[in-house]
């Protein structure tokens, strides 16, 4: 079974039409949440997820737009919380509110939160050994985290973590959008990147009204 895996998709649509039209074909798609946040387009990006019927929970940003306190958010951040706020009508809203900080699918195989598997705001990242680590695993064999925005596979015998990376504010150092596949019969997991047009997403946040640096730092993937 092939199971396609996204998060930090941001508000940016034309990233993830990349992100959807480069997959492969797989049997399922879950998102490890923040649809909303920075970009423009966090209507259509909600629109995309539900016509899909995408299993997803509630990234930190999501969270914001439904409590309407973007506490310790920076600028850029807060201008994207506010911007999704005013865009989406109540039924987006009412959807983003639905969404639970952690899901299991696949007869509960995988298990999908944003941040650490404690607390959805916590960073967790790869290249700290003792937090991307067997102990994040419980009895699931594959645990799917973002909120970093930052691409990453730890395979263990307890099982696998993965973050998939972000699809609409890449931080690794590469602007291409990412995500993963992970294969539940060979417990594998691939990771993609591919490019879209982030021009137009540039132009875009400028038309939007929204902080310049947002479109400026997806051209360097920071």
């Amino acid at each position: 079974m092939q199971i396609g895996l996204i998060s930090d998709v941001h508000g940016n649509r034309v990233a993830l039409e990349a992100v959807l039209e480069d997959m492969p074909a797989v049997d399922d798609l879950l998102c490890a949440g923040d649809v909303v946040g920075y970009n423009p387009w966090p209507t259509d990006c909600i629109e995309e997820l539900r016509r899909r019927d995408v299993p997803t929970v509630m990234g930190n940003h999501d969270a914001a737009v439904v409590e309407g306190t973007p506490a310790g958010f920076n600028r850029m951040a807060r201008a994207g919380v506010e911007h999704a706020s005013e865009q989406l009508d109540d039924d987006q809203l009412a959807w983003l509110e639905s969404l639970p900080t952690e899901r299991r699918a696949c007869d509960g195989r995988i298990k999908l939160v944003h941040g650490h598997p404690d607390d959805p705001k916590r960073y967790t990242r790869y290249t700290r050994p003792s937090e991307f680590s067997p102990r994040l695993l419980e009895d699931e064999d594959v645990l799917v985290l973002g909120h970093t925005h930052i691409q990453g596979v730890e395979q263990y015998a307890e099982g696998i973590v993965v973050n998939p990376g972000s699809v609409g504010q890449p931080r690794d150092g590469d602007p291409r959008a990412g995500y993963a596949v992970v294969d539940l019969e060979a417990m594998t997991v691939d990771t993609y990147r591919v490019e879209y047009d982030v021009e137009t997403v540039q132009n875009a946040v400028t038309d939007a009204g929204l902080p310049d640096r947002i479109g400026q730092r997806l051209a360097r993937g920071k």
